[in-house]
């Protein structure tokens, strides 16, 4: 059975930061897209960073360029998410997800074919 398991979400606070991890199984995904997705209560899913398979290139949504840096450790087929100076608009369920289609940094919901099960950031103001 082929999983992503989230983990490292909580509560911080604003200006904090929390570094997420997502460890994939039953497969390995060091040759494919990685990427982080998030949502907001009460609002869809929206793409946040991805990685290409060796990690050369990373594309990322404007609102978390120079806070937040994707990484994957293809070895234990991790992918992580740094997140500094979060803001109280981070806050919702963060999803990890693979592209097994893809080698480099797509952004859309429907290329992945992946995904976790999501773990839960709070930022509090």
């Amino acid at each position: 059975q082929v999983q992503l398991v989230e983990s490292g979400g909580g509560l911080v606070q604003a200006g904090g930061s929390l570094r997420l991890s997502c460890t994939g199984s039953g497969r390995s995904f060091i040759t494919n897209s990685m990427a982080w997705f998030r949502q907001p209560p009460g609002k869809e899913r929206e793409f946040v960073a991805s990685i290409s398979w060796n990690g050369g290139s990373t594309t990322y949504t404007d609102s978390a360029k120079g806070r937040f840096t994707i990484s994957r450790d293809n070895p234990k087929n991790t992918v992580y998410l740094q997140m500094n100076s979060l803001k109280p608009e981070d806050s919702a369920i963060y999803y990890c997800a693979a592209d097994i289609h893809n080698w480099e940094t797509p952004t859309q919901i429907s290329e992945y074919d992946y995904w976790g099960q999501g773990t839960r950031v709070t930022v509090s103001s």
